[in-house]
C-alpha cells in the first residue's frame, strides 16, 4: 500500500496558496479606519480619506479624529476603539511621536494591517529609529502587517481601493508596481495616465519596518491578475526575503528592477533618503542574477520590458537578426546590440539563398537585412518570414524609416501576421511621427512592441535575453558528481580548529601554511610547502620539494609578502636558498619589524607560463553577506579587474556562469594553440569554495591568489584567510543571503534486513533520479498522492521536476530515500514540507516507491519531518488524504496527528500540534 500524504496536484497547491494570502487586508479590505482624518485643505488626511470614499472599493470607511465629529459628512470616532466594525485596514498619518501608541490601540482592536503614512523614523536618526522599535514591538503581539512607515499608500485598481494621497487613481491592468520613492511614484502615476498603463497594484512600500520586497513579491506572484511586477527599489532590505520570493516568482512572472545608488553619490543620497544601506551595486547585480530578476537602466525601461516579455517569448540566445530599409537605422541598431553583449545572426546560406530569390539584388546580402527603401509590404513580410525560419536567429527586429514608396501602416498589417513565432521574439522600431502611429498601433493590438529607435529596441532584446540566461540558471539540472575527493566532516573539524587556534591566539589572519591546510581539506589543490624557521631548515625543505623552488615570507601578521620583500622565485640551489631566506629576513626586520618575521615558507617554482593566473576569493557586503568573487588573479588584479561575483552556495551550473562572465574564460577554454584548463573540474573547486565560505562562518575574508589554471593542473600558489576578532559573538556573525543544503538533515538509517539508507534533503541534481521513481509508481500511488490520475508525461517534465529539485530551504525542504547499491543510485520515497507564507505553519506530502512499501519507511520519513518542522520552529503540520488512504492515516495517528474527515471536501485532515512537546498527547 502506498505511503502518502497531502495529495494535491501542484494547481491545487496554488489554489491552497490564494485561499491564504496574509496581506488580503491591504489589498482588498472591507473595513478602513483613517486615523488623522481632517477637513483642512492640502492636509494628507484628507486627501487620503477623500481618495477612499471616491474611488469606490466596496468597503466601509471610518474616519478617526479625537477631536471632530464628523469628516467631510461622514461620522467620525475618537479612537480605533470606538469603530462599530471590525477594522481590516488602518491607514495612519498622524505625527510619528504618535505612531507607536496608535498601533498598541490598533493591535488591541484586532486591526489586521496598517499604512503608516506618517514621516520622521529611522530616516532622521536614532530618535527616528527608536519609535520604530516601539512600532514592531507592539505590532508583534499580534499578526498585523504594517505598510510604511514615510510612504505614499497603495492603491489596488481592480477593485478601486485608493488608500494613498496621491492625485488620481491608477487606471486597472495587469502590471503591478512597488516603489519606494513615494514622489517618484507620483510621477509614474501622472505619465501612466497619458501613456494609458494600467496597474494591478500600485505600491509605496516606504521604508519596509515590516513588509518588505518579499512579502509583495510572494502575494503579487500568487494573484493571477498581476503578469509582471516593476520596481523601483533604493534599498534591498532584507535581502534573503527578497531572494528567497524573487526566485520563486520570476520562474512565472517577470520581475523588472529599476535599482537607484549605482554611484558613490547616489548610494549616499538613496541612504540618507530611506536611513537604509544600499550594498555594493556589483553584488546587488550578482543577487539579481542570481534570483532571475531583470535589471534595468531607467524608468522608461521597466514600463517597456514589462510590455515586451508580456507579450513576446524570450530569446533562447543572444543572436538578432535586424531587418532594415535604411542603412542607417541598421548600423545604430548592431552597435546598440554588440557592445551590450549580444550578436548579429550569422545568416546561413541556405536563408541567403533563399532571401535572394525575394529581394532585390541589391540587398545588402548579409545581417542587417536591407531590404531597401522602397520595399513593399510582400518583401517585409517575406524578408521576415524567412529571417525567422533561419535556426541560427534568436530573435528578430523591423526596422521601418517613413520614405516616400514606404507605407507604415500597410507593412505593419502584412508583418502582423506573424506576430507569434515559436520561441523567438519580433519586436520592430517604427521611426517617425504621425505617419508611422497607425502601424504601430497595428503592430501593438497584434502583439508586436514598437520602438521610437532602432537601439532601444536592440536594448530591449539584451534585457529579454539577459533574463532568460539568469532564469536558465534556476532551470538548468547540474550534473552529478559525486565528490568524494574529500571528507566533509572532517574538513569542518580541522577549519574548525585552525580558525579557533588563530582566534583563541589573538589573530585574526591565519598564515599562509594554515590557509593552505584549510582549503586542502576542503579538496582545493595546493601547491607542496613546508615551513623553515633557519637557512639549513630551509635548505633541507629546498631539497624535498626540488629545484627550483620558491621562499615566501612566513609571517603571522603580514599578507601582503610583496610589499615587504616578501618573495623569492626561481631559486635553483642551496646557496640561492640560503641567500634568500637571510634576503627576506633582513627585508622583514627593516621594512616591518623583528617581530613580524616567523621564518619561510619553501615551495617547488611551479611555471606560470604554463597557464593562467585566476582568483579565488570572498569578502562580506553589509547586506548579503559572504560574496564570492572570480576572476583574473596575480598581482595586477586590481588593475585588469576582470572578475565575477556571485552568492553562495553553488552548484556546478552556477559555477561555470560565474566563470563565463569573465574575459579569462575564454583563454581558460582554449586560444592560440593552447589546451583547454579542465573546466569541469575548476567548477568543481569553485563549488568547494563557496561550501568552504558558506560554512566556515568566523571567516571574513578569504582569497586564493593566485591560482594556477592549465592544461595539467589547478593548483592554489598562495592563499589569505582573515577571521573575526574575538570581540566579534557568533550571533553577530553575518547570514548567507541564500541557506546553504542543510546537511544537518542527512540521515543514515537501516532497514530491518539491514539494507542501508539515506535520507537527505534533495538537491537540483537529482532530477534524472526523480524521472525514474515517477516510472516506479503505480496508478493507485499517483492517485492517492496527487488526487488525480496524472499521467507521468504531466508528472516528469523538466519544468515541473526542476522546481521540485532546487529547494528554496526558507520555503520547503524536501527528503529523498536514496539507495546507493555498489554506485547505482536509486530514489525510493519523497517527502516534502512546505511552509504555509508568512505564517509558523507547514503542510507536508509523502509518496513511496511502490516496491519499497510496508518496509516503514513512510513512517521513518515522517518523523524525520516532524523533527525538522520543530528544529524550523513551526507550530503546525498538516496534511490532507483521500479517505480511502487508511494506510496513511495509520501513519498519522501513530505519530500523534489528529484526523478529521471533511464530507464536503471528501478528504482527511490531519494535524500536528508542534507547540506540545515530543510525545504529548
Amino acid at each position: 500500500m502506498p505511503e502518502t500524504s497531502t495529495p494535491t496536484t501542484d494547481k491545487a497547491h496554488d489554489i491552497l496558496r490564494q485561499q491564504r494570502k496574509p496581506l488580503d487586508a491591504l489589498f482588498a479590505p472591507k473595513t478602513v479606519a483613517v486615523i488623522g482624518a481632517t477637513e483642512n485643505p492640502g492636509a494628507v488626511g484628507r486627501t487620503i480619506l477623500w481618495n477612499l470614499i471616491t474611488n469606490p472599493f466596496n468597503g466601509t470607511v471610518f474616519p478617526v479624529n479625537p477631536k471632530r465629529d464628523s469628516v467631510l459628512g461622514i461620522k467620525a470616532y475618537k479612537t480605533i476603539h470606538d469603530v462599530p466594525a471590525r477594522v481590516d485596514l488602518a491607514v495612519i498619518m498622524t505625527p510619528a511621536p504618535t505612531v507607536p501608541g496608535i498601533i498598541e490601540q490598533c493591535v488591541s482592536a484586532g486591526v489586521k494591517a496598517a499604512i503608516i503614512i506618517s514621516a520622521g523614523f529611522k530616516e532622521i536618526g536614532p530618535e527616528g529609529a527608536k519609535l520604530e522599535q516601539q512600532i514592531m514591538e507592539r505590532a508583534r503581539r499580534s499578526e498585523m502587517r504594517i505598510v510604511g512607515p514615510n510612504c505614499l499608500g497603495l492603491m489596488n485598481p481592480l477593485t478601486g481601493l485608493n488608500a494613498s494621497f496621491a492625485k488620481g487613481m491608477a487606471r486597472p491592468g495587469n502590471v503591478a508596481f512597488i516603489s519606494q520613492s513615494g514622489a517618484l511614484m507620483t510621477a509614474v502615476l501622472d505619465w501612466s495616465f497619458k501613456e494609458q498603463v494600467g496597474f494591478s497594484a500600485f505600491v509605496s512600500i516606504g521604508s519596509m519596518l515590516d513588509v518588505n520586497w518579499g512579502d509583495l513579491i510572494d502575494y503579487l506572484g500568487d494573484d493571477p491578475k498581476t503578469n509582471s511586477i516593476v520596481i523601483y527599489m533604493e534599498s534591498i532590505g532584507d535581502a534573503r526575503s527578497f531572494l528567497s520570493a524573487a526566485r520563486e516568482v520570476a520562474l512565472n512572472k517577470p520581475i523588472i528592477v529599476i535599482k537607484a545608488g549605482r554611484t558613490e553619490a547616489a548610494a549616499k543620497a538613496a541612504a540618507s533618503h530611506t536611513g537604509s544601506l544600499t550594498g555594493s551595486d556589483e553584488v546587488l547585480d550578482a543577487a539579481f542574477r542570481r534570483s532571475g530578476v531583470l535589471r534595468v537602466g531607467s524608468i522608461s525601461d521597466i514600463f517597456s520590458m514589462a510590455e515586451v516579455l508580456g507579450k513576446q517569448p524570450r530569446p533562447q540566445g543572444p543572436r538578432l537578426t535586424i531587418i532594415t530599409n535604411a542603412g542607417g537605422p541598421g548600423v545604430l541598431a548592431t552597435d546598440a546590440l554588440i557592445s551590450n553583449g549580444g550578436e548579429l545572426t550569422q545568416i546561413s546560406p541556405e536563408t541567403i539563398e533563399e532571401l535572394n530569390k525575394h529581394l532585390p539584388s541589391a540587398w545588402s546580402h548579409s545581417n542587417p537585412i536591407d531590404v531597401l527603401g522602397d520595399a513593399p509590404p510582400a518583401r517585409y513580410e517575406k524578408a521576415l518570414e524567412l529571417a525567422a525560419s533561419d535556426p541560427k536567429a534568436d530573435g528578430i527586429l523591423v526596422i521601418l524609416t517613413p520614405q516616400d514608396m514606404t507605407d507604415p501602416t500597410l507593412i505593419a498589417q502584412a508583418l502582423s501576421k506573424h506576430a507569434k513565432i515559436d520561441g523567438k521574439p519580433v519586436i520592430a522600431s517604427w521611426m517617425g511621427g504621425p505617419d508611422v502611429e497607425a502601424g504601430e498601433a497595428i503592430l501593438n493590438r497584434a502583439g508586436i512592441p514598437t520602438f521610437s529607435y532602432p537601439d532601444a529596441a536592440a536594448q530591449a532584446f539584451i534585457y529579454m535575453w539577459r533574463n532568460t540566461y539568469a532564469l536558465k540558471a534556476l532551470y538548468e539540472t547540474p550534473a552529478f558528481g559525486s565528490d568524494d575527493s574529500f571528507d566533509a566532516a572532517a574538513a569542518r573539524r580541522i577549519a574548525a580548529e585552525l580558525i579557533e587556534t588563530a582566534r583563541n591566539q589573538g589573530r585574526t589572519i591565519l598564515d599562509e601554511y594554515e590557509s593552505k591546510q584549510l582549503l586542502s581539506a576542503y579538496g582545493i589543490p595546493t601547491v607542496k610547502t613546508i615551513i623553515a624557521t633557519s637557512e639549513t631548515e630551509a635548505e633541507k625543505a629546498a631539497q624535498q620539494v626540488g629545484y627550483p623552488c620558491v621562499l615566501k615570507l612566513y609571517s603571522k601578521t603580514i599578507t601582503h609578502k610583496t610589499d615587504v620583500g616578501g618573495v623569492k622565485l626561481n631559486l635553483h640551489n642551496a646557496q640561492e636558498v640560503r641567500a634568500a631566506f637571510a634576503a627576506i629576513e633582513h627585508s622583514t626586520r627593516e621594512k616591518a619589524g623583528a617581530e613580524h618575521f616567523q621564518g619561510v615558507t619553501v615551495q617547488p617554482m611551479i611555471k606560470l607560463s604554463d597557464g593562467y593566473e585566476i582568483i579565488l576569493g570572498s569578502s562580506l557586503d553589509p547586506q548579503f553577506g559572504p560574496v564570492l568573487l572570480f576572476g583574473t588573479g596575480g598581482q595586477l588584479v586590481e588593475v585588469f579587474k576582470d572578475r565575477a561575483l556571485g552568492l553562495p552556495p553553488l552548484n556546478g551550473t552556477l559555477a561555470r556562469r560565474m566563470m563565463e562572465q569573465t574575459r579569462i574564460y575564454k583563454a581558460l577554454q582554449g586560444v592560440r594553440g593552447r589546451k583547454s584548463v579542465d573546466l569541469p573540474a575548476l567548477e568543481q573547486i569553485l563549488v568547494r569554495f563557496s561550501q568552504l565560505v558558506a560554512e566556515q562562518r568566523w571567516i571574513k575574508e578569504i582569497d586564493i591568489n593566485p591560482m594556477l589554471a592549465s592544461a595539467d593542473q589547478l593548483i592554489a600558489l598562495d592563499a589569505r584567510v582573515v577571521v573575526h576578532d574575538q570581540g566579534v559573538k557568533e550571533q553577530d556573525l553575518p547570514n548567507l543571503a541564500i541557506r546553504p543544503y542543510p546537511t544537518q538533515y542527512v540521515t543514515p538509517i537501516k532497514l530491518a534486513d539491514g539494507t542501508p539508507l539515506t535520507i537527505r534533503p534533495i538537491r537540483p541534481e537529482d532530477e534524472p533520479l526523480l524521472v525514474q521513481f515517477h516510472q516506479s509508481l503505480s496508478e493507485r500511488s499517483v492517485r492517492l498522492r496527487y488526487f488525480a490520475p496524472l499521467k507521468l508525461a504531466q508528472r516528469t517534465t523538466h519544468e515541473r521536476l526542476v522546481r521540485r529539485c532546487f529547494n528554496d530551504y526558507d520555503r520547503e525542504i524536501a527528503l529523498v530515500i536514496e539507495h546507493n547499491d555498489n554506485g547505482k543510485r536509486q530514489m525510493l520515497g519523497i517527502g516534502r514540507m512546505s511552509r504555509l507564507p508568512h505564517t509558523d505553519s507547514a503542510e507536508f506530502a509523502m509518496l513511496v516507491s511502490d516496491q519499497w512499501q510496508k518496509r516503514g519507511l513512510g513512517s521513518r520519513l515522517l518523523q524525520l519531518l516532524i523533527g525538522i518542522a520543530r528544529d524550523e520552529k513551526l507550530s503546525q503540520l498538516t496534511a490532507d488524504m483521500m479517505p480511502e488512504n487508511l494506510e496513511m492515516q495509520a501513519v498519522c495517528r501513530k505519530s500523534g496527528f489528529t484526523l478529521q474527515r471533511d464530507l464536503e471536501e471528501n478528504v482527511v485532515h490531519a494535524t500536528l500540534d508542534l507547540k506540545q512537546p515530543p510525545g504529548a498527547t
